[in-house]
């Protein structure tokens, strides 16, 4: 969505400020020996105290409040009895919907000590985000984006996993556009001032492609290795878009 109005801009900023919330409630709590469930208790137990509702549950039925996935899995990972453990990536990725606007953000925490190489892939997850964030502006080809995140992660020695990409968001999870982690040179969108979309760079140490896991959610990496994951809510504008999910 653009955002049009007032109350476009204050509804959003609300759902933002939620999952930036809950994001940070979480953090801690990501330790040796916890479950993926009881991560996934918690955030649904602050979700209803702020009012908002887990929107990949109540758009897609998806089967927790939050996703948690673990190594591996790239997104959409499914919280279960699975502890997490000393040298794991996990990331939190928490999508909010409250009166109708709606917010995405992810993290990937290393629960130390990780390897050197996980800890590279996490950092470069977000460095990967910034890259993008110094090129969107209103005017800019969409690409751009792409163009950015892809080079960054290149940079580091990984590769975008290009099965998957952020998209437009605000009155749904999913709007158009994709937002894609490498160029496409035949897209000729150009961003508009005031677009909302969800940037969200997803990386692999080693792999390209993804597979989907058996219990039809979980997306993980077609070779098994590490992912890492970094995604903000943005509002592009003229100079550096704004956040709308950051702490």
């Amino acid at each position: 969505m653009s955002i049009e109005s007032e109350r476009d801009r204050i509804g959003l900023e609300r759902a933002g400020r939620v999952v930036a919330r809950i994001l940070n409630r979480l953090k801690p709590l990501v330790r040796d020996g916890i479950t993926t469930s009881e991560l996934d208790a918690m955030a649904d137990m602050w979700l209803q105290e702020e009012g908002a509702r887990s929107a990949p549950r109540d758009v897609y039925g998806f089967p927790a409040a939050i996703c948690i996935s673990v190594n591996e899995e790239a997104v959409h990972g499914v919280p279960s009895a699975r502890r997490v453990r000393c040298g794991d990536l996990v990331t939190l990725d928490v999508t909010v919907e409250m009166d109708g606007y709606y917010a995405d953000a992810a993290i990937t925490l290393a629960v130390e000590p990780v390897s050197v190489q996980a800890d590279a892939l996490r950092r470069c997850a977000e460095a990967a985000f910034w890259q993008a964030m110094a090129v969107a502006r209103a005017g800019a080809m969409l690409r751009e984006i792409g163009r950015a995140v892809d080079t960054e992660v290149r940079k580091h020695g990984f590769h975008v996993l290009r099965d998957l990409s952020g998209h437009g968001i605000g009155r749904t999870i999913h709007e158009r556009p994709a937002v894609l982690n490498y160029e496409n040179r035949r897209d000729r969108t150009v961003l508009n001032d005031g677009l909302v979309l969800a940037v969200e760079p997803i990386v692999a140490a080693s792999a390209r492609r993804c597979i989907e896991m058996p219990n039809r959610w979980t997306v993980s990496s077609e070779d098994g290795g590490m992912t890492a994951h970094f995604e903000h809510t943005v509002v592009i504008g003229k100079g550096q878009p704004r956040i709308l999910t950051a702490p």
